[in-house]
């Protein structure tokens, strides 16, 4: 006899052995050092910025968008996998404890992220606001009462099929959850609070009843949910191999004229496959637009010439080490062998690719420090930029191929 809750226990608990498995590579002890660096950096110049705003600081409204987004994000971790829309539909009817549970988990797992993040906001809404520190707990459990919502709204317009594929759900729940947030770190919109929480009711009532005699949509669910957890392993795929990744490519036509730069020849055919594959497959180009991002907001917001230097330089080694991967993208591809160059020169294309990545990203940290007029620093900036790309690429990523 099928049992829901024995299906559930087995799935979820081999979800955690697979993510534990990546997660002690991930979190590795050279990472946790930058990470604690980074953040006790970024609170101690929170600290120090907070002690510089008023109450005029539009403290409500940044934190308003920020929750709001964090909690129309809301999805439900189902566990489910590609051959159970075969398999589980004759027994749709049963997996009513299944997917409560997997609601309660994603409930828990997200609710600890309202919490850092409020307590991460909490100062600087106690500095700007009429909101005191008392408060924390009340507007925590509301905030959870609100994650509560959009995690049963999003699950049940999950069955109204095509229309979760369009964002005009989500938008609406966006609208709604950062009005609700404002009202809410807004003392005096405590009073606005329950006609908002009757729409959000009347709305939630409007999914439930649409949802009513409808099947689940079980493509679109599992289409979630290993998205999810390709996003996981694409993650854990920087710090080691991760087989059970699938690739995603975008064609992102606009950068070929990078590519057209690269003179034709039989030498530069691994050079051009691994700059097409930087540009158009899985995430590298992505996490390499992202770290500069941030890397250049904290420059910018770091006023300590050191620090700013030691901050680039951080970024620098981010990126090169989280591009490693890169290099073999391609080792179980068969087709790889065909091509009509010799192995070893894999090494060296590579390098070469790299070096461009860190020397772009370079410069772009460089003009930050420009632009805000630490002209000093941003030379300064620039000879340890180069010096460091040029021993990263040359011995470390060398060390690092030869394993």
């Amino acid at each position: 006899m099928f049992d829901g809750n024995k299906l559930w226990k087995e799935r979820a608990g081999q979800r955690m052995k697979d993510m534990s498995r990546y997660l002690k590579y991930i979190f590795n002890g050279h990472l946790v050092i930058v990470l604690l660096f980074l953040i006790g950096t970024a609170a101690f110049y929170y600290q120090e910025w907070l002690k510089t705003l008023d109450t005029g600081f539009p403290s409500e409204w940044i934190m308003a968008v920020v929750f709001g987004f964090i909690l129309t994000l809301s999805p439900v971790y189902n566990f489910l996998k590609e051959p159970d829309k075969i398999f589980l539909i004759p027994v749709e009817e049963k997996l009513r404890g299944y997917f409560f549970r997997s609601a309660i988990v994603s409930g828990v797992i997200q609710a600890y992220v309202i919490l850092l993040l409020l307590a991460i906001f909490m100062p600087l809404l106690a500095k700007t606001g009429d909101v005191g520190f008392g408060m924390f707990l009340p507007i925590l459990a509301i905030l959870l009462a609100a994650k509560a919502w959009n995690i049963a709204a999003e699950w049940k317009a999950s069955f109204l099929g095509e229309n979760t594929k369009l964002p005009i759900e989500r938008i609406v729940r966006f609208f709604v959850n950062t009005a609700f947030a404002y009202l809410l770190f807004s003392w005096d919109g405590w009073l606005f609070l329950l006609p908002v929480a009757g729409l959000m009711l009347a709305y939630l009532g409007y999914f439930v009843s649409a949802s009513r005699q409808r099947g689940l949509k079980w493509e679109t669910l599992i289409a979630g949910e290993e998205k999810r957890m390709n996003a996981f392993y694409r993650l854990a795929n920087m710090f080691t191999d991760v087989p059970a990744i699938k690739e995603s490519v975008k064609r992102r036509r606009w950068l070929d004229f990078l590519l057209a730069r690269i003179k034709y020849s039989q030498e530069n055919a691994q050079l051009y496959l691994l700059s097409r594959t930087y540009l158009r497959s899985g995430d590298y180009l992505g996490l390499s637009v992202r770290l500069t991002v941030i890397g250049i907001l904290g420059i910018w917001f770091i006023t300590y010439g050191p620090a700013q230097i030691f901050l680039a330089l951080l970024f620098l080694y981010l990126t090169g080490f989280q591009l490693m991967p890169l290099a073999s993208h391609y080792q179980n591809n068969f087709l790889v062998e065909l091509y009509p160059f010799p192995k070893t020169i894999l090494t060296s294309a590579f390098q070469h690719l790299l070096g461009l990545v860190l020397g772009v990203q370079t410069a772009f940290f460089v003009i930050a420090l420009f632009v805000s007029g630490n002209y000093f620093v941003g030379l300064a900036a620039a000879v340890s930029g180069a010096v460091f790309t040029y021993a990263f690429v040359r011995f470390y990523s060398a060390r690092r191929l030869k394993k």
